[in-house]
């Protein structure tokens, strides 16, 4: 990957990580992008956004990694930060079913604003007991898209989920997006 300021532009690719407080969204980006975990972490007002650039078949993008908070109290004004995103990952908590019975309420409220966002389900946490919750992966399996485990804490799983996110947003692109 270049750091060259001169290097010809990368795309820059809106992708979003939705899901409900607490399944572990931030701590997948910050593990990712600063390769670092927090044990105690405080929950997002809103929104939060980092980047970091992915090399990918096709060359180099720059990933705007948009860290939606799923509180309720949130969702009016959690809709106008979906405009122009290409991918999402639907975030939710191997050890915590409602998280996963909530993930077609996640794709309702993205598909809203951005009805041909394309996505993937992505179960968090499964370096913790209880982690055999298959209803997110069932869920994908349904409609077709790719699911995903990860561990925000030992970083399994991280990096490929990611990369798949960062593809599923670069073919969006290309298609015209």
């Amino acid at each position: 990957m270049t750091s060259d300021p001169f290097a010809p532009h990368e795309p820059v690719l809106k992708v979003l990580l939705v899901g409900n407080g607490g399944v572990g969204k931030t701590s997948l980006i910050r593990r990712w992008c600063e390769e670092r975990f927090e044990h105690t972490r405080v929950m997002t007002i809103g929104v939060d956004f980092q980047t970091r650039r992915v090399a990918l078949p096709g060359g180099e993008v720059k990933l705007s990694i948009w860290d939606i908070a799923g509180q309720d109290r949130f969702a009016t004004v959690r809709e106008g930060f979906y405009r122009g995103a290409l991918a999402a990952a639907l975030v939710y908590d191997l050890s915590d079913p409602q998280s996963a019975a909530d993930l077609p309420r996640w794709l309702e409220e993205i598909q809203r604003r951005e009805p041909a966002i394309d996505w993937l389900v992505v179960g968090n946490k499964e370096d913790l007991p209880g982690t055999e919750n298959e209803a997110g992966a069932r869920f994908a399996g349904q409609w077709g898209k790719p699911a995903v485990k990860t561990s925000a804490l030992t970083g399994a799983g991280v990096a490929e989920m990611f990369t798949r996110l960062a593809l599923i947003a670069y073919r969006h692109y290309r298609a015209g997006g």
